[in-house]
């Protein structure tokens, strides 16, 4: 088959195959402005001569501040990940129907390796259309958006550009890795002219081996401070291990929630099984049972939205127990006890980041639950002409959606919040022992060298420590948003619930 017909065939199709297309295209391009925000703030040159010394040209001290640009890009980088799982449900939007014409090509005479070629070039062309235009759209944001003050710093870093390399590896690496994903995922399936089965059939429910993953992730952040107290002062640590430590702990602990859900979905199905008495309950417990890993697949983003979520919030408690254990200290003192807002403020903007991954995750979602919705209407349609209501069809949707989340959300709250405990050594702040100058004058004799002397003084501040509370109430805004995101979604789902139940769908091909 010519590379030509491949395209014209990958991007054939019907109203639901573009709107995949285009939905694909649209992840892609919210990942590339992700990345490539992220290379930006790293492509801050820093000034000569002192490699701590603040690039005074910008606004923002996220920016000026060279030690703290490694954290802005991570944090940017974390928004990808629910925006690559919104990709990821994107793929599977009408499936049935990309399924019964891959099997119509093999009817045709097209070869199982062409077929699969197909369905890998539909997912990167798409990709790739997405990052194009997200590179598109940052070069004129970054021309539209170069503002300097009347002092001429800037609210964002326009000044700089990424390398040409790391540009071309966004957006030729996403589509490459949208493609690879897609091979990888298409292993297990075979497309005969008769149609498209899985080969890998579960007899058995998933196991709990998740918990490793989780123990895994907890264990890396606890052993970043005893690894910056024994290796003090080593660039080498601080620029490669600690990192190391930070994204592989991240990615195993979120890997572990979201491979857990599995577990979670297959053991509420059989305790709604066990003890539900209503048919609603019933068939949702089916479902559960028979394809757990639904739940993993559904929630995947929202749930890594909620882990960085709590992690965040307990970095929150962290600096807010510390500022007020200094400004005490202060006081106790005869010091100043005014307190220094920077680092609250910055987790502002963290919990801003967070809210547009929770608001991601709910689109991923939507798009999920209507695609199950949609890829079963033969099957709801038909228990509606036997005679089950639909009340009951949506009451079983409902709980199928809702039975795994609760759970599953609480514990990513958990997570997360024991990741950012760990992080941080423990449930304690401690101000230690320090001393500062106080000048007692007016500012004009504090700031001439020839009266200084005379009205300062040194003031020793005793060492002290405080337990960080537990932020309940961010985490339960967390949970309470990222349940009323699985409500909406359920909502909407259920709109489509009853389209795809006319008895008309039972005539489907």
């Amino acid at each position: 088959m010519r590379p030509a017909t491949l395209v014209r065939l990958a991007l054939a199709g019907n109203r639901t195959d573009t709107a995949r297309v285009v939905l694909t295209a649209l992840s892609a391009l919210l990942a590339t402005l992700a990345g490539l925000a992220a290379l930006t703030v790293l492509a801050i040159q820093k000034p000569a001569g002192d490699a701590w010394a603040e690039s005074e040209q910008y606004r923002n001290e996220l920016l000026r501040e060279p030690g703290l640009r490694g954290g802005t890009a991570f944090a940017l980088l974390m928004l990808a990940i629910p925006v690559l799982a919104l990709a990821g449900q994107c793929a599977r939007l009408g499936a049935p129907a990309r399924d019964r014409r891959l099997a119509a090509l093999r009817l045709a005479g097209a070869t199982p390796g062409q077929v699969t070629r197909l369905a890998v070039l539909e997912t990167g062309l798409a990709s790739l259309l997405g990052t194009i235009a997200g590179l598109g759209v940052y070069l004129i944001g970054r021309e539209l958006l170069h503002r300097p003050d009347e002092h001429g710093r800037l609210a964002l870093p326009t000044d700089v550009l990424p390398s040409t390399g790391a540009l071309v590896a966004v957006v030729l690496g996403l589509p490459v890795l949208a493609a690879a994903a897609t091979a990888l995922m298409l292993r297990t399936v075979t497309t005969g002219p008769l149609g498209v089965s899985r080969k890998a059939v579960r007899e058995r429910g998933p196991r709990p081996w998740a918990g490793l993953l989780i123990g895994l992730g907890l264990a890396s952040f606890v052993a970043v401070r005893p690894v910056l107290d024994r290796m003090d002062g080593n660039d080498v640590v601080r620029g490669w291990v600690l990192p190391l430590l930070l994204l592989a702990g991240g990615l195993a602990a979120m890997i572990g929630v979201v491979v857990g859900t599995g577990w979670i979905s297959h053991t509420c199905g059989r305790l709604l099984h066990r003890h539900a008495r209503g048919a609603a309950a019933l068939l949702a417990a089916g479902r559960l049972m028979a394809d757990p890993w639904a739940g993993s697949r559904t929630f995947a983003a929202l749930l890594a939205a909620v882990i960085f979520g709590a992690g965040a919030a307990a970095q929150r408690a962290y600096f807010a127990a510390q500022d007020e254990l200094e400004r005490e200290q202060n006081r106790l003192a005869g010091v100043d006890g005014s307190s220094n807002p920077f680092y609250l403020s910055t987790m502002d903007l963290v919990d801003a980041a967070v809210a547009v991954a929770v608001l991601i995750a709910a689109g991923g979602l939507i798009v999920a639950l209507v695609e199950g919705i949609v890829a079963r209407r033969r099957a709801y349609a038909a228990l509606v002409a036997t005679g089950v209501p639909r009340v009951t069809l949506s009451g079983s949707v409902a709980w199928q959606a809702l039975t795994p989340a609760v759970p599953a959300i609480l514990l990513a709250l958990t997570v997360g919040l024991l990741l950012g405990r760990g992080l941080f050594g423990g449930v304690r702040v401690s101000a230690g022992g320090s001393s500062t100058v106080v000048c007692e004058a007016t500012a004009a004799l504090c700031d001439d060298p020839a009266t200084r002397d005379q009205y300062t003084r040194i003031v020793q501040i005793a060492g002290a420590e405080r337990a960080i509370p537990v932020p309940l109430e961010q985490l339960a805004w967390l949970g309470a948003g990222a349940l009323a995101a699985v409500l909406v979604t359920v909502g909407v789902g259920l709109l489509f619930l009853r389209v795809s139940t006319a008895v008309d769908e039972l005539r489907t091909a």
